[in-house]
């Protein structure tokens, strides 16, 4: 098998050495892939989200391969990215997931100084964002002033990757008092993980949760699913709480438990019987989330389902011709279609493709820490 994995990696640098070149091109930041050509982000311009994504797969294939066109396109849109921090109302807590995958990798693995001071700068911005009511709020609206969403478990790598850097404790427990509300309200006792929680900004209480990007209210977006394995892994791994530990032991056993027969991975796990809704992100995310769990708890069985997630994705959904830029298919933003894709190829699909791969080889940049 391992074979197989080492021959993917392979596959996946010389599609993104040939494809990548259009971006580049363009001068732009790859979103998805649809009718052969690489499309921009739905929203915010070069400040949306998922930004990071591209050059945290080009820090990877450097990684792999050592060809400098791949660093050179991660620094490319690095720049983007930095470029961004002027325009400051478009960012919000993913500011994590935009720079830690870019400049943190950067700073991480060449000691670029400039790199590592924008990644301190978006650690002091995610930093502003922290309510002192136990929060880090998620949104910019002034509707959206208590809102907290699971995804900003993974952005808390940013901060403890903050304190490392300057020895400055605050940035870490700003992340642990995020974390202990987060394990406070959104875990059920079922394991399942809430997507959206309005808190009130003043006293911190709950308010109520929000149906988010799954089926309905109450329901198990999978990729929030995986949003929550992944960062409370990685909160233990950085705070060493044993609470956040036994979470994504919970959080991962719901999720192994609705894993499909082909190893994909429903858009949600409380849609309806018989309705075609995957989305394959979540799969990947979630075999990221497993494999260092399984590092984080030494169960081997959690890189078993892990591989079994990765292989089903390699069997059933890459592309490997020339009528998409990239590789994951039947990747879903939202389980109620809200512009940002529906069974389509997304990049950060094919990102958490390729850090699964990468840790199964052995090859990991480890670039969320």
């Amino acid at each position: 098998m391992q074979h197989r994995y080492e021959e993917s990696l392979g596959r996946i640098a010389e599609k993104f050495r040939r494809t990548a070149e259009a971006a580049r091109k363009e001068g732009i930041i790859p979103y998805k892939s649809e009718g052969g050509k690489w499309i921009t982000s739905p929203y915010d311009g070069n400040s949306w989200w998922t930004g990071g994504f591209w050059p945290g797969l080009m820090w990877q294939l450097w990684t792999l391969t050592g060809d400098e066109f791949f660093r050179e396109e991660a620094r490319r849109v690095g720049s983007l990215l930095a470029a961004e921090f002027r325009s400051f109302r478009f960012l919000n807590h993913d500011v994590g997931f935009m720079y830690l995958l870019s400049a943190g990798a950067d700073a991480k693995l060449t000691g670029s100084e400039q790199a590592e001071t924008d990644v301190l700068h978006a650690a002091s911005l995610l930093m502003g964002r922290f309510n002192p009511a136990g929060f880090i709020r998620a949104w910019n609206a002034p509707e959206q002033v208590g809102i907290a969403i699971i995804d900003c478990m993974m952005n808390l790598s940013l901060l403890y990757r903050a304190s490392r850097d300057t020895g400055d404790p605050r940035f870490r427990e700003t992340a642990r008092i995020h974390a202990d509300t987060t394990l406070r309200e959104f875990l059920r006792e079922d394991g399942s993980v809430s997507h959206i929680i309005e808190l009130d900004p003043v006293s911190g209480k709950r308010v109520k949760e929000h149906p988010g990007q799954g089926y309905t209210l109450g329901s198990q977006w999978s990729r929030g699913q995986a949003w929550g394995l992944y960062g409370f892994t990685l909160a233990y791994e950085n705070l060493g709480d044993r609470r956040y530990l036994e979470a994504a032991l919970r959080i991962a056993g719901n999720f192994r438990k609705h894993i499909r027969e082909d190893g994909l991975t429903d858009c949600d796990f409380c849609q309806p019987a018989g309705e075609e809704r995957i989305d394959n992100i979540a799969g990947a995310v979630a075999a990221c989330g497993m494999q260092e769990l399984a590092k984080a708890s030494g169960d081997p069985s959690w890189k078993a389902a892990a591989e079994k997630l990765t292989l089903g994705l390699l069997d059933h959904c890459a592309d490997w011709g020339n009528d998409r830029c990239g590789i994951l298919t039947k990747c879903t933003a939202s389980y109620h279609d809200d512009g940002a894709g529906r069974h389509t190829n997304i990049t950060y699909g094919d990102y958490f493709l390729t850090e699964s791969l990468m840790k199964l080889c052995g090859k990991d940049p480890d670039l969320w820490n």
